[in-house]
């Protein structure tokens, strides 16, 4: 979207999601520099299969790590040095999320 002259805004929104991942030409995005984004939680109805598709296309992508209570994360960072984690909470899956 581009509400007005030299102003651009992307959002990324998972479907059915109330969150979004923004970016664009926002002066608090341009102030945010490579590598300071740091424990992104990305949440995901089956780590393993997330993790597995992620390795596949040659990202690095840590164990899957079960913390309890239905909760596993898998950790990995993208080329500027963000940190991302995977989060299954196997209760918020399916009609319950």
């Amino acid at each position: 979207m581009q509400p007005a002259a030299g102003l651009r805004v992307v959002q990324l929104t998972p479907a059915g999601s109330a969150c979004s991942i923004g970016m664009g030409t926002l002066q608090a995005y341009d102030e945010m520099g490579p590598g300071t984004i740091k424990g992104l939680h990305l949440v995901v109805a089956d780590i393993e299969q997330a993790r597995a598709e992620l390795a596949g296309r040659g990202v690095e992508v840590g164990a899957i790590e079960d913390v309890g209570g239905g909760v596993k994360y898998a950790r990995l960072a993208d080329p500027d040095g963000n940190t991302l984690t995977l989060q299954e909470m196997a209760w918020r899956t399916g009609d319950k999320f």
